[in-house]
């Protein structure tokens, strides 16, 4: 076995040294600097990550023009498709994760073009196998996960509008806060949601090879678990929004918020080994969710009438957001008074005469 291993790790290191003397050949000029450190960066060794200089170099052809920043991002993802070799895929999927995370503007947006605008999708690695040795057998499991991972992290920030977790998008705290709040109630819902999704795939990282982590696998759980300290930053800000304008959510907007507030719970405990840093903000956030959970099943009281949901109870402060959801439609004679903004809390603290207050 062990013959077999240095044999293998030979190999691999002949392999990557033909790669490179095959690119100083033919490549273009231009470009040579760009497909030796992207060769160096992707090597064969299955412990070593790839080396933050060459990983520099990478991401600094994204300050040229739009044309490199494509010439980049085909040069690894014809990498990444193909390799059969599970350490070589797990680096170029490394290199992706840097890209979202500290890329120019211009490489992101080239590295985000599909699956949306119907091109391929190069992250699709679900029946990655490399069968070599049993450690390169457990890295395709990371492999496929890691893959998996990227594209939610991708469509999650799609819908978010930013790159989650970059620090070329990165913006305060009360931006976000204010965002938020000028939230309709759908896209609240569809941005937890996405979130619930990444955190849900964070929750799924494989199990440690062997009970011990090797460097290659401790560099993808530390970029992770940062996405995850970004991620839960961003939950917590729509759950606090959400607690604002509780009062005004539509019975199904509750059943929707519950179920994905459900979803998060579900995740906690596989989370907890995840990130060692934040403790305290982040026991914090799970139990804020679990409040707004709670709150939705006990502060509203739904019953059925003719068909209809009516809400009993008085309504709590909501967000000024609230305003941008349906329309306030007041109706005389007997007929519904419908507001499903809580800018009108005034409104909701009596009721005119032969009227209730109805949800639709």
């Amino acid at each position: 076995m062990g013959r077999v291993k240095v044999l293998r790790d030979f190999i691999g290191i002949i392999k990557d040294k033909a790669s490179q003397s095959k690119a100083a050949l033919i490549s273009n000029p231009k470009t040579l600097s760009l497909h030796l450190a992207l060769l160096r960066s992707t090597t064969h060794d299955p412990f070593t990550p790839p080396d933050p200089r060459h990983l520099a170099t990478i991401l600094s052809f994204g300050h040229s023009s739009r044309a490199t920043a494509s010439t980049v991002v085909e040069a690894l993802m014809d990498r990444l498709q193909t390799t059969r070799d599970a350490a070589v895929s797990i680096k170029c999927l490394i290199t992706v994760h840097h890209i979202i995370k500290r890329g120019s503007f211009i490489l992101q947006d080239q590295l985000s073009v599909y699956p949306s605008s119907g091109g391929r999708n190069y992250l699709k690695l679900s029946n990655f196998r490399d069968d070599t040795t049993p450690l390169t057998w457990e890295l395709s499991s990371w492999v496929r996960w890691y893959a998996l991972y990227l594209e939610t992290l991708l469509s999650t920030s799609r819908n978010l509008g930013f790159f989650l977790c970059s620090s070329s998008s990165s913006v305060d705290k009360d931006n976000e806060e204010d965002k938020a709040s000028s939230a309709i109630n759908s896209e609240l819902l569809k941005e937890i949601n996405s979130l619930g999704n990444l955190i849900e795939q964070i929750a799924r990282t494989p199990d440690s090879l062997n009970s011990n982590r090797y460097r290659l696998v401790d560099e993808v759980l530390g970029l992770v678990g940062e996405d995850y300290l970004s991620s839960i930053n961003e939950v917590s800000i729509r759950v606090s929004e959400f607690r604002e304008r509780l009062g005004c959510l539509s019975f199904v907007d509750s059943v929707e918020l519950a179920c994905a507030l459900k979803r998060l719970e579900d995740c906690k405990e596989r989370l907890s080994t995840i990130s060692q840093s934040k403790k305290v903000m982040i026991e914090t956030v799970w139990v804020s969710i679990s409040e707004l959970k709670g709150q939705i099943g006990n502060s509203e009281a739904y019953k059925k009438d003719n068909g209809r949901l009516l809400i009993t109870g008085r309504r709590n402060k909501v967000s000024e957001s609230a305003r941008f959801g349906e329309r306030v439609v007041m109706k005389r004679g007997g007929d519904s008074v419908k507001f499903s903004s809580g800018r009108f809390l005034s409104f909701n603290e009596f009721s005119f005469p032969g009227n209730e207050l109805r949800v639709d």
